[in-house]
């Protein structure tokens, strides 16, 4: 071997081992790799030959310092849901509490929905009792042994309800009617003389009048008829003017009448005394209803008329205010 050839017989061989080296350093790297392959299922991480961990060699080191855990985040879709949901229940719940409280405060023909027709009651002004005059006993009672009315009999007519046309005929002379105006309401002429001569034996004192007719075309007639004491009007009912089933004197237009069953019996005022009846069908061209009251010295008449049938609320109506006024 030259001294040129040795050199390169050297580098060679030191080549030679260094690519032994680097396989053997790739195969190593190759072991290890499919030693720490990561398992696809949990179930490739189960070592159930392998015995159980030691709890004593789990624990912290009571010098070693716990790592902060952060707190969880909260979601802030979630809140926002929450509020405007919350938001919305308020709202909907003072909105229902106002109006809960404002349905309670309107009348119930006010509310949409739960409106009804008119049950047939008319409207009246404004009904105010008369002053008494000075020195008078006052209401029935102690100090009024005679039960007498001292107001002004006039004054105590039921005024005309709104729109309804007012009957002249009954005004009377300064609002006084004439007896024999009076007895026009009865049908016979016998009756009329018989009812004339009752009255004038009993001395009467005046007779105070006021009619009218309502659009629909119902005819009121409201009489009153004052004498001395009770005990004259008291009479004259149980003994000349009604009966059970029938008034003893039928009016103009209505010969067959039976007590108004329809009358409600709650309907009776304080010191008045009402008798109700009602003609019977087949009526003619018109239905008569009439009412007698009886309240202290005083004996009252209201007739209702209409042609093809008069209704019972407006009589009734009218029947329990006049009674009212002069109870």
């Amino acid at each position: 071997m030259t001294t040129e050839q040795q050199p390169t017989a050297e580098a060679e061989e030191a080549e030679e081992a260094e690519e032994a080296e680097e396989a053997k350093g790739a195969k190593e790297i190759s072991d290890l790799t499919e030693a720490t392959e990561v398992p696809e299922t949990v179930e490739a991480l189960e070592t159930p030959d392998a015995p159980s961990a030691d709890p004593s060699a789990l624990s912290v080191p009571s010098d070693l310092p716990l790592p902060a855990v952060p707190p969880a985040k909260k979601d802030r879709r979630v809140l926002r849901a929450v509020l405007r949901w919350t938001a919305a229940v308020v709202v909907f719940a003072a909105a229902g509490a106002g109006t809960a409280y404002g349905i309670t405060r309107m009348e119930r023909t006010d509310v949409p929905g739960l409106a009804t027709e008119t049950d047939g009651r008319w409207e009246y002004p404004a009904i105010v009792k008369p002053p008494l005059p000075s020195g008078s006993p006052g209401p029935f009672g102690k100090a009024n042994v005679a039960n007498s009315h001292y107001a002004d009999l006039r004054e105590l007519l039921l005024p005309a309800p709104v729109g309804a046309k007012a009957d002249k005929a009954l005004g009377g002379k300064e609002g006084w009617l004439a007896t024999e105006d009076f007895l026009s309401v009865y049908e016979d002429k016998d009756d009329r003389d018989a009812i004339d001569q009752l009255l004038t034996d009993q001395g009467l004192r005046h007779v105070a009048a006021r009619g009218w007719t309502t659009e629909d075309g119902t005819h009121t007639r409201i009489y009153l008829l004052q004498f001395e004491t009770s005990r004259v009007t008291d009479s004259l009912q149980e003994n000349n003017f009604t009966g059970y089933d029938a008034p003893s004197y039928a009016l103009a237009g209505a010969s067959e009448v039976h007590i108004d069953e329809e009358f409600p019996v709650k309907a009776e005022v304080e010191n008045v005394r009402h008798y109700a009846y009602t003609e019977a069908k087949p009526y003619g061209a018109e239905q008569v209803r009439q009412a007698y009251l009886v309240s202290g010295d005083v004996l009252g008449l209201v007739v209702q008329s209409k042609k093809g049938g008069a209704a019972a609320v407006p009589f009734q109506q009218t029947v329990i205010l006049q009674s009212q006024l002069l109870g």
